[in-house]
C-alpha cells in the first residue's frame, strides 16, 4: 500500500508543511493508522486513496496546529529543497485530476464560500479560525 500511495501522500504532507522532516514524519504516523485502523475503511464512503489522502492532512493539520504554539528552535538548512520527490507519474496525474475538479466547480462558489473553502482544506483552519478570519458567527 505504500508502495502505491507513499507518494503521493508527501505530496499532501509536503504541500501543507512546507517542511520535509514534519512531512515524512506525519507520512509515517498516517500509514501507521492506515494500519491500526485499515478495519474502519469504507468502500461504500469514498476510495482508499480519498481515505488515506484525508487520514494524511488530517495529521498534516494536527502539526501545523501543534507547531503554532511552540516555538521553532531547527536552524534551517540553506540547501536543502522542500519540494516533494514525485516519482510516480501516476501520483502526479492524481494530483492534477484533483486540483482540476476543484477549479471546475469553484466558479459555482460564491466568493465567501469559495474563501471558507481554501482556509480549511489549504491553510488548515479550524472551523473557529475561519470564523474569527472572516468576522462571522462561528457555525455561519
Amino acid at each position: 500500500m505504500y508502495d502505491r500511495y507513499g507518494g503521493l501522500a508527501h505530496t499532501v504532507a509536503s504541500a501543507l508543511l512546507s517542511d520535509r522532516g514534519a512531512a515524512e514524519d506525519v507520512v509515517q504516523e498516517s500509514f501507521l493508522t492506515v494500519w491500526r485502523r485499515g478495519s474502519t475503511f469504507q468502500p461504500g464512503r469514498g476510495s482508499l486513496r480519498s481515505w488515506i489522502c484525508t487520514i494524511v492532512r488530517n495529521r498534516a493539520i494536527d502539526r501545523l496546529r501543534g507547531d503554532r504554539h511552540r516555538t521553532r528552535l531547527d536552524t534551517p538548512i540553506d540547501d536543502e529543497s522542500i519540494e516533494p520527490a514525485v516519482t510516480d507519474p501516476w501520483v502526479a496525474v492524481a494530483i492534477e485530476l484533483s486540483g482540476e475538479e476543484v477549479a471546475r466547480r469553484s466558479p459555482s462558489f460564491l466568493p465567501k464560500q469559495r474563501q471558507t473553502i481554501e482556509l480549511a482544506y489549504y491553510a488548515g483552519y479550524s472551523q473557529s479560525e475561519i470564523a474569527k478570519a472572516m468576522e462571522v458567527p462561528l457555525g455561519t
